[in-house]
């Protein structure tokens, strides 16, 4: 077959030969040395002329060898570009300033046709508007995202990216004309594609919600100001929860929140004490009623409006609502034993569903009381008229029934055949019941015998002492340990000190960044933090390898069968699926690739974030410390001009002088005529030893 014999093309990987298209016998195969590439030993123009030449040889890539054939100016302008290349790379390696990161970023803008690897690279962001990676500027996010996740074929961010396992980015209509053209190998990296994913390629769902972003980014920065959204403070929100103009329903199913009353963060633990009451100045007490849980939120007692559990799962539980969600419920007044949440249904924007269709897991609110019980931490219940099992309910409303603690928790089958989470929460308040005629509060009482613990599994019991305790020599209950440090800031807006000022200094809004928005997008679906060392999987499942390599840590991939024992059988392939979706995966962890692009993008982003963040704390001292200086130089003036440091000897002496000043009319005409002599005539009244004492009182006052 004829060729052009000036062209040196590897073989593809399939192993057929690029120029003649036929797959060389492994006789007629020669190796790179250096990158590992076969070539076919017929179709090249410089051959090797001895074996040892052989063993040694470097593809034209590697080597820059140059067909003797070929014009001389042809060789001599690819030599020299060739020589270029080369030294601009031997002059990033030799830079000892740049991280290998950095290296390897200008490595590939210099292949890539992106510069001279020293400087900022522009990078087309699909619509042909060059853009300058590190010139700052809106549009940094999408200059990063151009830059990692472009399709290897058109050089274009990906329309529906599809990701190999291997960490490839492609848009799906190149990739399916790839795999169309019988190639089953990254185009990449030339590692071998699944045949599932070959012939039901997936998108990146996270991908493109990173793609959207940015360019949503840009589309808002150039169209001029955003959409401005107005937002309601707490001091200048009615008493009552009301209803806006975007309400489709009437009464509070679409209500707002109205104001809060205390001054206690979302993260409270505890009572509520009355100087976190500036309206009444009572706290919150027991037995306080109201009208719903839109007005109990007002007051701190049990913020969320829905949900029965107010909660972190890395911080604890604050409180807890009776209201008869779940039939397995316990209510006997001073300890109750209380479902947690999940195991059922809510698709379709379901509000609430009362069938159980799963198990309920120690994760989000059902850990954050399991936090509280290992802690000891007190939690505060209210009752709700809805729960129609329990005798203690209240006969209509929302009521607050004080503090509680957690003293054990497990999961035992349910009524409805699922596992739920069990809590055994025991009164321990200061105030008496609002059912009970007692004159003071709880004392310690021993647990009570619960029958279902018996056949219970994941029993938590709390260990050490409690963070809430029974104080013998002050009879009362109170933190034995300090509470939890808040991660919230307190609502003290409209909350006035002595001199009228609000008391509450103005924070800076944070406003999440397009950043930080996307790092969130970034999260894993099994420990929901940002991944570290990102996995795509070829159903186009994100997570990270830790995380993926734990979730199937201890089974094997295939599993051993004997016919009762007598004799071996064919080994089992063990399914592995997808912790998101049915897909086996198990010959992917075999050999996990991590995604070098994503953990890239990831990285860069989370640098990103820090050095906004750091700007801003550092913004944010420089004005508080100009404003500090601008006040103390409103009160005293004269500091403004002059703000001498001196010894008492020194001072008395310009005391003196200065009443001399004062006292003397005659100087002061003079002074006024002549300025210029008003220095001198102090320089004369102060004499030598009046120096001599100020510059004495200056030494003593440096030692």
């Amino acid at each position: 077959m004829a060729h052009d014999s000036n062209r040196n093309l590897p073989c593809d990987g399939d192993n057929r030969c690029m120029i003649c298209k036929l797959t060389p016998p492994p006789e007629e195969t020669l190796t790179c040395k250096t990158c590992v590439t076969p070539w076919h030993l017929n179709c090249l123009s410089v051959r090797p002329q001895t074996l040892a030449e052989a063993t040694q040889w470097e593809c034209p890539d590697c080597s820059n060898l140059i067909s003797s054939h070929a014009p001389p100016s042809t060789v001599t302008s690819g030599s020299e570009q060739s020589d270029s290349l080369i030294a601009a790379i031997r002059a990033i390696e030799s830079d000892d300033s740049l991280s290998d990161q950095d290296k390897a970023k200008r490595r590939q803008q210099l292949l890539s046709g992106g510069g001279s690897g020293d400087g900022d690279t522009a990078i087309d962001d699909g619509n042909g508007n060059g853009n300058e990676i590190g010139s700052g500027g809106d549009n940094d996010v999408l200059k990063l995202i151009s830059g990692s996740f472009n399709c290897s074929f058109c050089m274009q961010l990906p329309e529906r990216p599809v990701t190999t396992p291997c960490g490839h980015n492609f848009c799906l209509k190149c990739f399916e004309k790839w795999v169309g053209q019988g190639k089953r190998t990254c185009a990449i990296c030339r590692t071998a594609i699944p045949p599932k994913m070959a012939s039901q390629p997936r998108i990146n769902s996270s991908l493109v919600t990173a793609i959207r972003m940015a360019k949503m980014t840009k589309s808002n920065t150039s169209s001029g100001p955003s959409k401005p959204y107005y937002s309601v403070t707490n001091q200048n929100r009615p008493d009552k929860a009301y209803t806006t103009e975007r309400a489709k329903y009437s009464g509070k199913a679409n209500a707002c929140s109205g104001k809060i009353f205390v001054t206690v963060p979302p993260d409270h633990f505890g009572p509520i004490l009355a100087e976190n009451d500036p309206e009444r100045g009572t706290g919150v007490l027991v037995g306080e009623t109201w009208e719903d849980r839109m007005d109990c939120r007002q007051w701190g007692a049990h913020l969320p409006h829905v949900s029965g559990i107010a909660g972190q799962s890395d911080y604890g539980a604050q409180s807890v609502a009776l209201s008869g969600g779940y039939e397995d419920d316990e209510d006997h007044g001073e300890w109750f034993l209380y479902t947690g949440s999940g195991g059922r249904d809510l698709s379709g924007n379901k509000r609430t569903n009362k069938t159980q269709s799963f198990d309920q897991k120690f994760e989000k609110s059902n850990e954050a009381l399991r936090v509280s019980c290992r802690k000891g931490y007190p939690v505060r219940v209210v009752r709700s008229h809805k729960e129609k099992r329990s005798a203690y309910a209240p006969e209509k409303g929302v009521r607050y029934d004080g503090i509680y603690r957690i003293e054990k928790c497990w999961r035992k089958p349910g009524i409805q055949g699922f596992k739920v989470c069990r809590y055994l929460f025991v009164r321990c308040d200061n105030d008496p019941a609002p059912w009970t005629s007692d004159e003071h509060g709880d004392r310690p009482r021993p647990l009570p015998s619960i029958e279902e613990l018996k056949n219970a599994t994941d029993v938590t019991e709390r260990k050490g002492t409690p963070s809430w305790d029974y104080d013998e020599q002050k009879a009362c209950w109170l933190w034995k340990k300090p509470p939890p440090e808040s991660r919230k800031h307190a609502n003290n807006e409209g909350v006035e000190d002595g001199n009228g000022s609000s008391s509450r200094k103005s924070r800076r809004k944070t406003q999440m960044s397009v950043s930080e928005r996307l790092l969130k997008e970034f999260c894993c679906p099994i420990c929901h933090k940002v991944m570290t060392q990102p996995l795509t999987t070829p159903c186009a499942h994100n997570f990270c390898k830790s995380c993926l390599q734990d979730a199937f840590a201890g089974q094997t991939f295939m599993k051993a069968r004997t016919c009762e024992g007598r004799r071996t059988l064919r080994a089992k392939k063990n399914i592995m699926k997808c912790p998101s979706c049915p897909h086996d995966i198990s010959e992917y962890l075999q050999n996990p690739q991590v995604n070098r692009e994503l953990m890239s993008v990831i990285e860069s982003l989370q640098r990103q974030t820090k050095e906004t963040e750091e700007n801003a704390v550092s913004g944010e001292e420089t004005s508080n410390s100009d404003q500090k200086n601008d006040d103390i130089n409103d009160e005293n003036p004269e500091t403004e001009v002059m703000n001498l440091e001196v010894g008492e000897p020194g001072i008395e002496v310009m005391q003196d002088l200065k009443r001399k000043k004062s006292g003397d009319q005659k100087n002061d005409d003079v002074k006024d005529e002549n300025p210029e002599t008003e220095a001198n005539n102090m320089s004369m009244e102060v004499g030598e030893s009046g120096i001599e004492v100020m510059k004495e009182g200056f030494e003593a006052d440096q030692i």
